[in-house]
Parts: structure tokens; sequence; C-alpha cells
């Protein structure tokens, strides 16, 4: 009997503590994601069989009448921002309110990966988005475009054989060994050998990096739901650690740590070690008179080797992922892909039928298409934000506590009728610049935006572009036999939006 009491109390007293904050939403009378003790809301996504972007997306659309709505993340809150006005607050306008993405739990040395360029926050990535920038320029882009079409090249030999085999082609696997290739080669100066070969070491990290398994999602459900207790976990699986630091100091071991000429990536860090450190003005402190602090950051191998992780990691998925599913939207719309073509052709005529730099900035409507695929289906499916002091919501009685997550759901607002027309329907036209102009801001945001906006936009355009360029011109693109018109997203995707099962197509030789 004392057993069962004692039993009975211990559950009560559990009970409670895992549900100690569930009132927070409820007492400042904004609507919330109803939370299951202890998880909150992080655990629906697995109980509902969908990713996490799914979930944030399919919350946004249930609340249509909301400004914000409130969530749990485990026993704490934060806060999905629909409303338009908010999201640029969040984003730009108090964006020194808003500047950590929070996704670097304790934004520490704990885990050398998580000190990289998208996931560190305030000073370490202030001055490393201040020196990493130049790296992505207009000209370097240029500069290196010569390489991405040496690999469009062997991409068409590649689908070449593919096609003449006669059976479907999982274009999401080609274009992410294209996309592995490029990276190689313009990144690190290395033949990643990923086109030819379909188990080479770049291709499986990669494969790797965004192949979640029950390690990873245990990990991260620890580390959101008991912050504190798991703060010495590694987020990243130790074999992705391993292979990332072992690649990098091969690398800048050939070239004795010294720039090497290449005017790769590895080049432009090795560069910033000779530096020793970097140098400049605070976003976080600041002196009596109000102006930033000067601060520093030491340059030391692990911190390089995390710039070098994401620059593979964050290019590979999105543009291969971007590509991929632009060809699988045009094996579907036929009369879109017709005209891409069309249009592919008249340009390379123009440039004597050499695929460079200029002709793909020429292909105008195979851009309006690809920035509509990236609608459909936005890549990162939401931004994510941690308030760096308390915000108090213009036109709200809502306070937005120091520490609370902000989460703004890039694909609950690219599939809203009141932004975009007939959203379900694959509509190049809609960025025609005659009509690019209503579109509303904040409502499309596939790279992100404001200061902490993907800085290899550009170069992951361009060379998404080049490739499903190189594939119009050779080939047509039509449904397999297991083509699904809408693909489903992998549950256990993250940030990035992960097609289930590849995108299978048939490809058939102009």
């Amino acid at each position: 009997m004392i057993l069962f009491i004692l039993l009975a109390i211990l559950v009560v007293v559990l009970y409670f503590y895992g549900t100690r904050n569930f009132g927070y939403w409820k007492k400042r009378g904004v609507k919330y994601e109803n939370p299951i003790v202890f998880f909150g809301g992080n655990i629906n996504n697995f109980l509902e069989n969908i990713s996490l972007s799914e979930r944030l997306s399919n919350l946004y659309k249930s609340h249509p009448n909301e400004r914000i709505v409130g969530l749990y993340e485990g026993n704490n809150p934060f806060v999905l921002i629909r409303d338009l006005d908010i999201i640029k607050e969040v984003l730009t306008t108090n964006f020194r309110c808003f500047h950590r993405r929070g996704i670097n739990f304790f934004n520490n040395c704990n885990e050398p990966l998580m000190m990289n360029l998208f996931t560190v926050d305030d000073d370490v990535w202030k001055l490393l988005r201040q020196n990493l920038t130049a790296a992505f320029s207009s000209g370097k882009l240029k500069a290196m475009f010569p390489l991405i079409v040496e690999r469009t090249g062997k991409l068409t030999e590649i689908a070449k054989e593919l096609a003449d085999t006669k059976e479907e082609v999982d274009v999401r696997e080609l274009m992410a060994r294209y996309t592995t290739d490029f990276i190689g080669a313009c990144g690190f100066g290395i033949e990643s050998q990923a086109l030819n070969e379909e188990n080479a070491d770049f291709r499986n990290l990669g494969k790797r990096i965004f192949n979640r398994t029950i390690r990873d999602a245990f990990v991260a459900i620890l580390m959101s739901v008991f912050p504190e207790i798991f703060k010495n976990i590694h987020f990243f699986a130790p074999e992705i650690e391993e292979t990332t630091f072992s690649i990098v100091r091969q690398i800048m071991a050939r070239r004795s740590y010294k720039p090497s000429g290449r005017n790769d990536f590895i080049d432009f860090l090795l560069e910033l070690r000779e530096k020793g450190k970097l140098v400049g003005e605070s976003i976080v402190k600041r002196k009596s008179d109000g102006s930033p602090e000067i601060v520093e950051v030491e340059l030391n191998d692990e911190l390089l080797a995390a710039q070098a992780f994401i620059f593979f990691a964050a290019g590979f998925e999105t543009s291969s992922a971007a590509s991929s599913f632009l060809l699988h939207m045009l094996a579907f719309h036929p009369e879109v892909q017709e005209k891409c073509r069309e249009e592919i052709d008249r340009v390379l005529e123009r440039h004597d039928g050499k695929l460079c730099y200029d002709a793909v900035k020429d292909m105008k409507y195979l851009e309006m298409a690809f920035k509509e695929s990236m609608r459909c289906l936005p890549s990162p499916g939401f931004l994510l934000r941690v308030t760096c002091d308390n915000f108090h919501i213009p036109g709200t009685d809502v306070v937005l506590e120091k520490g609370m997550r902000v989460v703004i759901s890039t694909d609950g607002l690219c599939s809203d009728e009141k932004y975009f027309e007939d959203p379900e329907i694959f509509r190049p036209e809609r960025f025609h610049p005659d009509n690019i102009i209503s579109i509303q801001k904040f409502t499309y945001m596939p790279f992100g935006d404001g200061p902490r906006a993907c800085i290899g936009e550009r170069m992951g355009v361009m060379q998404s572009l080049a490739g499903v360029a190189a594939i119009l011109r050779n080939f047509t693109v039509a449904p397999s036999r297991n083509s699904l018109r809408k693909p489903r997203i992998d549950p256990k995707s993250m940030i990035v939006q992960t097609i289930l099962g590849g995108l299978p197509l048939a490809l058939k030789q102009r």
C-alpha cells in the first residue's frame, strides 16, 4: 500500500514537473499547439509521422487569423510568427534583438562542428560573416564558373549512360552527385569522383550528414527537452565529425597550411588562418556610451574546419534538392519544360553553343521556373531565431522574453493563398519581372532574409541552373512508373526538406 502511494505521488510530481509551463500561452491569450507532458509539441511530428517543417506549416495553416501561435519545446514556450510586419521586425528591423539563430544550444566550443557560420551565434558569427562574404562575390563566382561547366559536361555523360539503360533515374541522386563533384572542385580543390563513383567518399559524407538515424533523432530530442543535462552530447555523429576533420586536415597539410593559388574555399580559409585572428565590432558588447566594443576571435583549425563543413553541407543539400525538384516539376509540366528548353537553345545559340556564366544569366524563364519550384518546396522549411532581449510585439500585449525561440514557417508562407493565388499550381510566370513586384516582402524566402540570409545564394542558384540547363539541353524528363506527382517529405527531415525515396524520372535523349 505504501509503495502504491509513493508511486502515485511520484507520478503526480512528475506530471506537474513535466507540465509546469504549459499555461504560459493561455495566460497571455495566445492560441497554441496542445502540448504533451515532458515533450511539449516536439514529439508531435513523430506521432503524426511528418517532418518538423510540415508540422510547423500545418500549424501555420490551422490558425489563419492569428498573428502569432504558441508552441512548447519540452516545457519551454516558443512562438510561431505568421504576421509579415512581425516577421520584418524579427529578420531586419530589430535584428539586434534576433541575431541569434539558436541552433547551437550553448554557443560554445563543446562541439567544434557547431561553430560553423550557419549555427554559431554572437560575435563569432558576425566576424565570420564579415570575413567570409568575399568568398561568395560575383567575381569569385564568375572565376569558378569554368569548373561548373566542366562538371555539367560530366553530368551529361553520366545522364546519357543512365538514359541508355531505359531504366528510371533518381534525379535527386544524380544532381546530388553533380553538386558534390562541383563542391569538391570549387571548395576543396579535389576530384571527388562523385559523378563517376556512386560510393565516393564525399558523396557518402553528404548522405550521412542528412540521413538522420535513430541515434540522431534521439540526441535531438534529449538536447531540446533536457538541454542542461545533455549539453555535452554532440549533435553530429562521431563519424561525421571524424571524416570532416580528416578531409580538411589532409587538404590543408598537402598545401603546407598556406594558400596554394587555387583560389578555392580552402585557400580562402588558409588566407584567414594567416591572420591568426579576426577583429571587429561586437554585436553583443557595448561601451558605456553605447558604441560597440572591439572584439577578437581566434582562428584555430577546428573553427576553420567547421566553415569547410558548412560550405560542403549547405551547398550540397540545398542546391541538389532544389535542382532535382525543378526537374521533377518540369517532368509533370511538359509545357513549362518545353518553354525552358526553347529558351536554353536560343540562349546557347547566341553564345556559340557554349554554356557559360553569361549564358546562364540570360536564361530568365528557367530562373523563373527555378524560383517557382523553390516556392512549391522551399528547401529550408522554416527559419529559426532566438530573442537576445525582451521584445514587445507591436500592436499586442505580448512580450517575447529573452531566450525564447522564434520560428517562421517559410513553407506555410509560400503556400498561403493570401499571398499566392492558387498556391498549389506550378506557375513560373509568378516570377516574371512584371509580376514579381506584386509578391509581398517576406512571403518568399527560400534563402532566408536579412543579415543572416544564405551567404552562398548566388553560387547555389547559378550552379543549380547550369546543371538543369545541361540536362534539358540534351534530354527530356518525364514521370516514370514510380514517380509521385507530390513526393512525400522524409519525416526525419529537420530544417532542409528532403524527399523520401528520391525522385525517380524517365530520361530520354533528344
